[in-house]
């Protein structure tokens, strides 16, 4: 249809063609052009749904259609009554659709189309509108109007009340404001009606027709006709997006002159698994084939937040094609109560144990009285099913019947606060005297923020392979975890082995992002005990869905703040309380939160400050680690006060920052002196490569023109403290092999997802050996191999694995260094042979520890990081004030990352990092019911970034001349600390969005929560269009989602 329609623009004049230009439009941003070659326009009809992106311009355009029966075939038009209800048309039984008959548009005939999504690209619908008029001859007197909605209704509806009282009336200003207020009374919806959004949904409709009455006034004008004039300031609003391509800039340091061409350290090399990667021959943990007489597993989970389970009734279930069993609690042989801190969570659902009261003094004790099986969350595996392949197990899994006594669910945090439903401790961090603070300040600010949670969405879902080995309760594991370690204990936990029997192999994951950090042994233990129950190969991987629901993600947040300030903007007291939802058990939490409180200052020296953290305990499946680990959640509240800051002192913001920036020797709030900080660096050279000043003036002068679309500009910074908080983790293991053609195998603690570790531990050891990377391999990362490994995680990896690799080397380099002086000039494998020949041990063990690390919060002493590692980020973006979506113009990061082991993976680490703080602070919306149950499960509903929503100018500059001395060859950590410096984009959006509040009166600070979703961002743009929309009123209907 496009390609045929594309023909006919291109041959017919353009006033006929105004109905397939709509189309066309439509198709512009409707899937991709694989999906669209596999789809059908009929197909789009028939499924009649109330988001279509093509029915709402049928129905505006007058389409007919051409049905078929047995009985013989009618013609009928796209009109009202085609949809009578939700997913239904006015086809008869029988009835097949055989044709669409579009028709062309006539000379004084205008046609436009709108799409709203939470994603520009490749994404469903929130509202979607076509609109049709024509006009008397000549004239600005409306003949014929049509304005076609979907999203508003359970149905594609048509205005027909608005239209009809539009008729033969001028196209002006007065008809605007009748049509308005017209559409606001009947293009209602219910304040619970699925989907949510409702405010901002019925806004839409207006925002919408408002773009269509600006665009027919300019079309009326080029036609001569006399109508009124669109004024210059409203003329970006009737734009058609056009996406710019984007390009990007990456600056590094080269390696020093002198350097040896074989010693790959500093050199942008590629990622060693890129090319295996990007062709498909990467071997991920479920392409291992499969081995003989092996099973697949599907999980049973709760679909109640918080339930006592009467009965479990797998009967049905069993019986279904290729079941072999069903595997529950009792078949746990070791312990079933499992955590990764804590045991506080379970394989399997189980029973709680109730202590009954003791007798009188002296009596016989308590009795224990078993409670029935509870679950606390949607998605608590209750049991699993194993078949013969993983179709059979997902239907039987099905089958398996439960039933519940629903018991009060806690969801949000605000349910929790309410219920002080709290686990404990209660941590708090305190500096300085807040109460003098206070007095000294010449103004004290109050505010508050809400920030969501985030999914991981890594690419491949939690995976696991259990093979029994035979004997003496030996287990092989093949598991896509960033903890093999963890794994290894917890399986062996549940199995009531010791944790010699059980082998943990990690070769590669499909990304991980903190999300295979603990979580993963959810999966591991149940797949393990299926096996063990068997004494079969068992395999489970899970749909994206299921991933969703059961394993958690990044901790949403709450927070208060209260500062105290001089008038001169210095701010010298502070005072912030954080909410975590942590959901259904502590997982990491406490850690989480501890960091969250480490980074609670961000990068600003405040003299006298006091943090406190609660961790709330709900209903919701545990969250865990998310890349940044809490740091981004108690940055982000630090930005939140100063930008307020700013707006009340009516500052420029980069001025009260640049004010309150950290100094080299200050002290943080947790008593650790800055040393060899760049935040100032930095700062000065963000500026300059950003243009910012000269971009600021642009940006005003944008405004004061553009009523309807406005930019913003934010430049800010990030001080993100390096090592893992909890002090015993900060250890390293390798082991390097040397063989006797040459070749070196190496392996070492730390997990590879994607990251480029593995790569980076190759030149590593290619310096210290001495020899090409070519020569060195890594293949995976076992137990068996290196033991008792920290999880790859709190961005460390690079450095206590890279000096443990350092180590193992030093070690061989030492003992081949006898037959190097006797043989000078002879090769690498000459030294080998002879050490071998000399019976040399060619295997070594490498060690890491990170010295002097240590803290206590009860004294506030110790040292809590190892480094700093910091940056800047400044970003322009541009706002669509009618629709709350957004343009990311350009970013412009400046990163400290030491001496670069490889800028190549350090900047790909930059921008990935950067693109996904993108989605948590602009995008990414987890939505859950009132029940608890995630309402936005997989990639329908969950959008992540796309392409269009990289910065259209992105340009990444990694510090020079910044060695740190300590870390790995003066290198720095990169995973972490840059995702926070998308908070740019969301503070740039703030920007522009307080230039549109402005003109409307609304000056001084504001909140917006994160993420700034186009809905966050259209209802915070007070206009004219949102008055006529106003919220109901809470507490008088249930909503479809609440905020967590």
């Amino acid at each position: 249809m496009g390609a045929l329609l594309r023909q006919e623009v291109e041959t017919l004049p353009p006033h006929r063609t105004q109905v397939f230009l709509a189309v066309l439009e439509q198709l512009r941003w409707f899937a991709g052009t694989q999906i669209r070659n596999v789809a059908a326009v009929g197909g789009n009809i028939m499924t009649a749904s109330p988001v279509s992106d093509l029915n709402p311009v049928f129905m505006a355009t007058g389409c007919r259609l051409t049905l078929m029966d047995k009985d013989g075939s009618r013609v009928v038009p796209m009109d009202a009554s085609f949809f009578p209800g939700y997913r239904r048309t006015a086809l008869r039984p029988q009835e097949v659709l055989v044709s669409v008959e579009i028709p062309f548009s006539r000379a004084s005939q205008f046609v436009s189309v709108f799409k709203q999504s939470l994603r520009r690209e490749d994404d469903v619908s929130i509202v979607t509108a076509a609109m049709s008029v024509t006009f008397a001859p000549g004239t600005d007197a409306v003949e014929e109007l049509r304005l076609s909605y979907g999203g508003v209704a359970a149905v594609t509806t048509l205005a027909s009340a608005t239209a009809a009282a539009l008729l033969g009336r001028r196209w002006g200003e007065e008809l605007l404001e009748d049509a308005c207020s017209s559409l606001a009374k009947e293009l209602t919806l219910d304040p619970s009606a699925p989907g949510g959004m409702v405010t901002y949904r019925r806004t839409l409709t207006l925002s919408l027709f408002y773009k269509f009455y600006l665009t027919v006034l300019q079309k009326l004008h080029e036609q001569g006709v006399k109508a009124d004039a669109v004024r210059p300031d409203c003329r970006s609003a009737a734009a058609v997006h056009r996406p710019e391509p984007p390009s990007s800039i990456q600056v590094f340091q080269a390696v020093p002159e002198g350097q040896d061409r074989s010693d790959a350290v500093g050199r942008p090399m590629m990622h060693l698994s890129a090319l295996k990667q990007a062709t498909g021959e990467a071997v991920y943990c479920d392409d291992i084939p499969l081995y003989e007489n092996e099973l697949h597993l599907a999980l049973v989970t709760s679909s109640k937040a918080h339930a006592h389970i009467l009965s479990i009734d797998s009967a049905a279930a069993r019986r279904l094609p290729g079941v072999v069993c069903c595997v529950f609690a009792e078949d746990v042989p070791g312990s079933n109560a499992t955590g990764p801190v804590l045991y506080d969570e379970t394989v399997f659902a189980d029973r709680q144990v109730c202590f009954s009261s003791s007798g009188q003094s002296g009596g016989s004790p308590g009795l224990t009285v078993p409670l029935p099986l509870q679950v606390t969350c949607v998605g608590h595996i209750i049991g699993a099913v194993v078949a013969d392949t993983q179709l059979h197990a997902q239907r039987a899994a099905k089958a398996v019947r439960v039933q519940y006594e629903e018991l009060p669910p806690v969801v949000t945090i605000q349910e929790a606060i309410a219920a002080q439903s709290f686990y404990q401790p209660i941590r708090t961090l305190q500096s300085g005297d807040l109460e003098a603070g206070f007095k000294q300040a010449d103004g004290v600010l109050e505010g508050e923020m809400h920030m969501g949670g985030q999914e991981h969405f890594y690419l491949e879902t939690n995976v696991t392979l259990a093979v029994p080995r035979g004997e003496d309760g030996e287990m092989e594991l093949f598991v896509s975890t960033q903890s093999a370690t963890k794994t290894q204990a917890l399986v062996a936990k549940a199995l009531g082995v010791p944790a010699n029997r059980v082998v943990v192999r990690v070769k590669r994951m499909g990304g991980g992002f903190g999300g295979k950090e603990t979580r993963t042994t959810l999966l591991s233990t149940v797949v393990a005990v299926a096996a063990n129950k068997l004494k079969r190969p068992v395999r489970c991987m899970l749909d994206r869905d299921e991933d969703m629901l059961v394993t958690g993600g990044r901790h949403p947040f709450y927070g208060k703040y209260k500062v105290g300030y001089l008038a001169s903007g210095k701010v010298v007291a502070l005072d912030v309380s954080y909410y975590s939802n942590a959901g259904n058990s502590m997982d990491l939490s406490l850690s989480v939160m501890e960091r969250a409180l480490f980074h609670m200052e961000n990068s600003y020296r405040v003299a006298s400050v006091r943090g406190r953290g609660f961790l709330c305990r709900t209903n919701l499946p545990s969250n865990t680690a998310f890349r940044g680990f809490g740091g981004p959640q108690g940055m982000m509240l630090a930005e939140v006060w100063i930008t307020d800051l700013a707006l009340t002192l009516d500052r420029p913001a980069e001025e009260v920052r640049r004010l309150n920036l950290y100094l080299e020797g200050e002290a943080t709030p947790y008593n650790q002196i800055l040393t060899h900080v760049t935040l100032d660096r930095c700062w000065a050279e963000c500026l300059t490569r950003s243009g910012y000043h000269q971009r600021r003036a642009a940006v005003d002068l944008y405004n004061r023109e553009n009523r309807w679309t406005k930019r913003g500009l934010a430049i800010l910074p990030t001080k993100f403290g390096i090592s893992f908080t909890a002090a015993f983790l900060n250890q390293a293991g390798a082991l390097v092999h040397i063989y006797t053609d040459g070749s070196v195998l190496l392996t070492h603690g730390g997990t590879e997802m994607g990251q480029g570790l593995h790569t980076k531990m190759v030149q590593v050891a290619s310096r210290v050996l001495g020899i090409p990377c070519s020569k060195i391999h890594i293949s995976e990362t076992s137990t068996n191999t290196v033991p008792n490994t920290s999880p790859t995680a709190a961005s460390a990896s690079s450095d206590l694995n890279g000096a443990a690799v350092q180590n193992a080397c030093e070690v061989l380099v030492g003992r081949l260094e006898p037959y190097k002086t006797r043989n000078p000039k002879g090769s690498w494998e000459d030294w080998v042979t002879a050490a071998y020949f000399d019976r040399v041990n060619l295997s070594a063990n490498g060690f890491y520890r990170t010295p002097d690390l240590g803290y206590d919060f009860e004294s506030n002493s110790g040292r809590v990081f190892n480094y700093f590692s910091c940056g800047v980020a400044c970003s322009e973006v541009e706002v669509d004030c009618l629709t709350g979506a957004h343009k990311n113009l350009s970013s412009t990061i400046v990163m400290d990352v030491g001496r670069s082991l490889n800028p190549a993976i350090d900047i790909g680490q930059v921008e990935g990092a950067f693109m996904q703080g993108l989605g948590l602070f602009t995008m990414e919306e987890l939505r859950y019911s009132p029940q608890g149950v995630l309402l936005t499960r997989g990639p329908g509903a969950y959008k992540i970034p796309g392409f269009g929503d990289i910065p259209s100018q992105l340009t990444v500059s990694l510090l020079r001349d910044a060695p740190n001395d300590k870390a790995i060859y003066a290198s720095k950590a990169v995973g972490e600390p840059p995702l926070f410096l998308a908070a740019a984009n969301f503070f740039a959006i703030k920007d522009a969005v307080g230039a549109a509040r402005s003109q409307e009166g609304l000056r001084g600070a504001f909140r917006l929560d994160s993420p700034a979703s186009c809905e966050r961002i259209r209802n915070a743009c007070s206009d004219r269009f949102t008055r006529l929309c106003p919220p109901a009123e809470p507490g008088t209907f249930s909503p479809w989602s609440v905020q967590v």
